[in-house]
């Protein structure tokens, strides 16, 4: 025994001592005293570990609880403390052996399987570290942070149900639990419960005034409720706790322009890349409204930032070509137009093709298959293909969508014949032997999307909603859509005076002969006005308060479409002016007629 301690276990008593009274430098060198006297001690070295661990010396922290481990195999907390050391490490793998052999010793040991179900988390094992929050709250049902944990490994796999519940179970147990409230308000509202997850975040904000993330949801969640004012103000509140949150300041942006103050929304977004430039949500937003404000030479410049957005991933393909802008001659060259986002989209722009073709070019025309029928109608377009198919060989190509900028597109060059697609002549002779006689005026009709969309709620309503817009004599309805949410069958087969052919519209090809059919279209934003318009047809457009950009702003006319009207919402969310004006429209329409 070194003769400088005389009393070792003393000496590791008071170690202990220090340390539960804070004071760590004081147990430190208790502890060194004792491995002066004794090297191996398990204690010391164990505690010495703790110590450097949470002073961050993780090197040391390691080295020592090595020792430790090394001096006593049999203790389950000793290889626990060394997982959550490696684990601090990013040594996952050593981490995961070490919590491996502390369940060995002690299998009803919560903490470690806890803790290895966050290793299991950190390697992208989330199923395993799911499996192994449920044996730590199995074992300790109270484990509030092991509730919390397994809802993020679920929130993970996509599974927001099962993650909501157990962030559920992790307020109840621990109610002060900010961060549990926030992910359980990132859960609702992915499920499109909004008033619960503005409740969430409003409870984790007022638990942790300083929290930021959950006011910037907050916001989102209220603009989703369309309530940008209050949605703007919780960005206001974030910003004035992160004033460089440009994630905030994009969506307060957002919000402002749903407010239509346009040029203050800009201006957000020119704060957001004065702090970012790099950030492509804030040239995206930009580009979004300079084109709804009408500023078309700013507005597509900008918008070829939606290639760099994962929310436009999915669309990018790698092309051996390269991408036509307009500037190099197209002479005796052949070009890929290619499709990119909606069908709609598709039909809209496709306009451009033939002015390629007066280029000299040899036009190949990629789309939807559902459009590609219809798009044969197209003048200039030498081939069309369904997206997915074999491409011929071409030696540029253009995203339908960047067409305007190539052609440095304003509002007053905005390319917009009367028509410029055609249905074919069989479809259109069959689908009037099939409607038969004209029992009135005959309206087409279309009041929602089946699309992914995200303002799909925005633009698109119910049946029995949009039924208001339709007088009771005097008209023939016809459904253009193909397809029904399930929300609105029940109503439709209620309705025997819309007239509905689902299945039996193969394509846009018939959907283009049944347009043809009608004396007026009367839609929602969707791709049924897109073809209407382009086909020449009388087209009735109804429309939101802030409308998706390419329907501008404050007019009741479209640049894009001569045969459309336009039928604006007074106020966000408020259809029953709109449904009011339409319906009077067309009762007059129909009463006019011989």
């Amino acid at each position: 025994m070194n003769s400088g301690v005389p009393n070792p276990q003393l000496a590791l008593q008071q170690a202990i001592a220090a340390y539960q009274r804070g004071d760590w430098a004081g147990s430190e060198a208790s502890c060194r005293q004792v491995l002066a006297a004794r090297a191996g001690d398990f204690d010391a070295l164990n505690l010495l570990g703790i110590i450097a661990a949470q002073t961050q010396r993780l090197p040391e922290a390691a080295e020592l609880l090595r020792r430790a481990v090394a001096a006593r195999p049999s203790d389950a907390s000793a290889h626990n403390n060394l997982a959550n050391v490696l684990k601090s490490l990013a040594r996952l793998d050593e981490a995961l052996a070490s919590y491996d052999r502390a369940l060995a010793i002690q299998p009803r040991y919560a903490e470690a399987h806890y803790n290895r179900g966050g290793t299991l988390a950190a390697l992208g094992r989330a199923e395993e570290a799911i499996a192994a929050y449920d044996r730590a709250v199995a074992l300790k049902p109270d484990y509030a942070k092991a509730w919390y944990n397994r809802g993020v490994a679920l929130e993970g796999l996509g599974r927001r149900e099962a993650a909501v519940a157990s962030y559920d179970r992790a307020v109840s147990l621990e109610p002060d639990f900010a961060e549990a409230h926030y992910n359980r308000g990132v859960m609702l509202a992915g499920l499109g419960d909004l008033d619960a997850a503005v409740e969430s975040y409003e409870r984790a904000v007022a638990l942790k005034p300083g929290f930021v993330q959950p006011l910037n949801n907050l916001g989102n969640a209220l603009l989703r409720l369309r309530r940008p004012a209050d949605a703007v103000a919780a960005y206001d509140r974030a910003l004035a706790l992160k004033p460089d949150y440009v994630e905030a300041l994009v969506n307060r942006g957002r919000a402002l322009v749903e407010l239509r103050q346009v040029g203050d929304a800009i201006a957000e977004f020119d704060r957001a890349i004065a702090l970012d430039p790099g950030y492509g949500d804030a040239w995206w937003n930009k580009s979004l409204a300079l084109l709804l404000g009408g500023d078309f030479a700013a507005g597509w410049e900008l918008y070829e930032w939606r290639w760099k957005l994962d929310a436009f991933a999915h669309l990018r393909r790698e092309h051996p070509q390269p991408l036509w802008v307009g500037a190099e001659p197209l002479a005796g060259r052949s070009i890929l137009l290619h499709g990119e986002q909606g069908l709609g989209d598709a039909i809209q722009f496709c306009r451009y093709a033939p002015m390629v073709a007066r280029l000299g070019a040899k036009v190949v025309l990629e789309v939807q298959r559902p459009l590609v029928p219809l798009m044969k109608s197209l003048a200039g377009v030498e081939t069309v293909v369904a997206a997915g198919e074999t491409i011929p060989a071409v030696d540029l190509r253009c995203p339908l969508l960047s067409l305007p900028r190539a052609f440095r597109t304003d509002l007053a060059t905005i390319p917009a014949p009367e028509r410029y697609l055609a249905a074919d002549p069989r479809r259109l002779a069959h689908w009037q032997e099939r409607l038969g006689p004209r029992r009135g005026l005959r309206v087409g009709v279309a009041w929602s999307s089946t699309s992914a969309f995200t303002r799909d709620g925005v633009r698109s309503m119910r049946l029995a909603e949009f039924a208001r817009a339709l007088p009771e004599s005097g008209i023939e309805v016809v459904c253009l859509q193909k397809e029904i949410k399930p929300g609105d069958r029940q109503d439709l087969e209620s309705r025997p005076g819309i007239r509905f052919f689902g299945d039996e519209l193969a394509d846009f090809g018939d959907t283009a002969a049944l347009v043809e059919c009608v004396d007026l279209v009367v839609s929602t934003c969707t791709s049924v006005p897109h073809l209407g318009g382009a086909l020449g047809k009388p087209t009735w457009i109804l429309l939101a308060h802030v409308p998706d950009w390419r329907w501008l702003l404050d007019r009741d006319d479209s640049p894009w479409y001569p045969s459309a009207k336009l039928y604006r919402q007074e106020r966000a969310g408020d259809w029953t002016g709109v449904l009011d004006r339409v319906r009077g429209d067309l009762a007059r329409l129909a009463g006019a007629r011989p």
